[in-house]
């Protein structure tokens, strides 16, 4: 008989062997993926988890998720690379998630999952699973993955494949600028990155608190690659780029990197990230190297390969709150179809 659970209270997931392992970093080779993940969501983020599981012996089904009031959505933000449906490898799990998809059925009226990957099929599993359970179903392309398959190369192979400018940048500015790679959690090196995240062009950051436990915790892992760029032959030592790095099960992600503007024309960045590709290419020797998610022109000149992240939004048909919804989509088509017109 399939049992479904949901559980708001993430600490009732511990307790529970089965599904800790699933959950865990024994099973799961990415950060998303893992408990720890969305309890940090919940803990920093100001997210309401609710984990929907179903399962049958060894065969289970996860659906991290966000929300409330009948409306949720996937339990990630702006940190995480790709969210998914975490199956089991045990034979019928893909069905568990069929028999999440009717029981949900009677707890919401709509369900927006950004994020989805279908490289590994997730997308498709999901779609089809609500289809069938009588959802409607919309899907659309929303962001983009930038990723190196390293395919057995060494680091000097792989930069000499790169664009002449990029080569030719890091020709010039790699002997100006000291480069430290950490493998483990440093409070002085973090405050490092957190005050150069300040000056540099990024937007403020989400939440800080999450970054730091997670740095913390991947660097006690001995997941963690921290670099650290100084200007060269600089008595005071200022660093002025920084970047976190995560490496595990053959993937190097590519997590937050930031520089002074102050610095721009020593190119830390680059040099930085040169630095952390050689190191996890030739001394950790990686399968991959994921540049998370955001189509910048930069990306493209580090990273070989572009793959699509999806959005599939469910509605329950018969469910007046989402009737409004059907007559906006419906006029958009219309209109679309009287423009190719």
């Amino acid at each position: 008989m399939v049992k479904i659970e949901y559980h708001c209270d993430l600490k009732e997931v511990q307790s529970d062997r089965q599904l800790a392992r699933l959950l865990s970093a024994e099973c799961q080779s990415a950060p998303f993926d893992r408990l720890a993940w969305w309890q940090g969501l919940g803990k920093h983020c100001g997210m309401a988890p609710l984990l929907a599981v179903a399962r049958q012996d060894e065969a289970i089904a996860v659906l991290p998720l966000a929300g409330g009031g009948g409306r949720y959505s996937a339990l990630s933000n702006w940190y995480t690379f790709r969210f998914r449906p975490i199956l089991s490898p045990a034979p019928g799990s893909a069905a568990m998630l069929a028999a999440l998809a009717r029981d949900l059925a009677g707890k919401a009226h709509r369900l927006t999952l950004g994020g989805l990957p279908d490289e590994d099929g997730s997308a498709a599993r999901v779609e089809a699973a609500f289809r069938k359970a009588g959802w409607l179903v919309t899907r659309a392309r929303c962001d983009t993955n930038h990723v190196l398959p390293v395919a057995g190369r060494r680091y000097e192979e792989y930069v000499a494949a790169r664009p002449g400018k990029l080569r030719t940048t890091l020709k010039r500015k790699t002997g100006k600028v000291e480069i430290e790679v950490l493998g483990r959690f440093d409070a002085a090196a973090w405050d490092d990155y957190e005050d150069i995240y300040a000056e540099s062009w990024k937007p403020e950051e989400g939440s800080p608190a999450f970054l730091r436990a997670f740095a913390e915790a991947e660097g006690a892992a001995g997941r963690l690659r921290l670099g650290i760029a100084r200007a060269a032959g600089d008595p005071l030592g200022r660093a002025i780029a920084a970047q976190m790095w995560t490496v595990e099960g053959g993937t190097a992600f590519i997590h937050k990197l930031a520089h002074r503007e102050a610095a721009r024309p020593l190119s830390p960045g680059s040099v930085l990230s040169a630095a952390l590709l050689r190191h996890v290419i030739d001394v950790d020797r990686v399968d991959l190297v994921d540049f998370g998610t955001g189509d910048d022109p930069y990306k493209r000149d580090w990273m070989e390969q572009v793959r699509p992240r999806y959005r599939i939004e469910m509605f329950r048909p018969l469910d007046v709150r989402n009737w409004p919804i059907f007559a906006r989509i419906g006029l958009r088509r219309l209109a679309a179809r009287a423009k190719r017109g």
